[in-house]
């Protein structure tokens, strides 16, 4: 009972809909038919139904952004998707990077014209497919620090890294990868 709890109070901080908490909370019913919560914590099983629910809907959350929300850290929700992932078969593919962009540029405070420029980015990137296993929030992150630069918006490689969830170093591997090809 305490996991299908945990699991609302999630889908309400993350502003999803009613539909996520239920395919959540079977997703949590399931795992925990399957024995998977064996050794490992309520609270972690809840956010990873969360986040597995996200991904198979092509929802952009990152692990960081459900574990903060979440009574788990991003190791607990981590171990406890990978779970989830392997036993049950899980039908996630790749978050479009342009999914995260509205959601980051907003927070970074960022013009209209910069969010579309990195939209044509990503959308560039993807169609040419040079994300090559990069995490889609760092590629989002990547095309939105190229964007800023063009647009000469008052941003830094932290403030956009911290944003995504990414390492600065990735977010500056990833944004000379994107700048030189696109």
């Amino acid at each position: 009972m305490y996991g299908i709890m945990e699991i609302r109070r999630l889908v309400g901080r993350l502003s999803l809909s009613r539909s996520f908490r239920e395919d959540a909370c079977v997703l949590f019913e399931t795992s925990q038919g399957e024995g998977l919560l064996h050794g490992r914590s309520i609270e972690g099983m809840a956010a990873a139904a969360v986040y597995a629910v996200c991904r198979i809907a092509g929802v952009s959350r990152t692990v960081e952004e459900v574990s903060t929300v979440a009574h788990a850290s991003e190791d607990e929700l981590t171990v406890a998707y990978t779970a989830l992932n392997r036993e049950l078969g899980l039908e996630t593919g790749p978050i479009d990077p342009r999914e995260y962009l509205p959601r980051f540029a907003s927070r970074l405070d960022l013009r209209v014209d910069v969010e579309r420029r990195a939209r044509e980015l990503a959308s560039f990137v993807t169609e040419e497919n040079l994300a090559g296993g990069r995490a889609p929030s760092g590629v989002a992150a990547a095309c939105l620090y190229t964007a800023a630069r063009e647009g000469d918006a008052d941003v830094t490689q932290r403030e956009v890294a911290d944003v995504a969830g990414v390492a600065p170093a990735t977010l500056r591997s990833t944004y000379q990868d994107v700048h030189s090809k696109a």
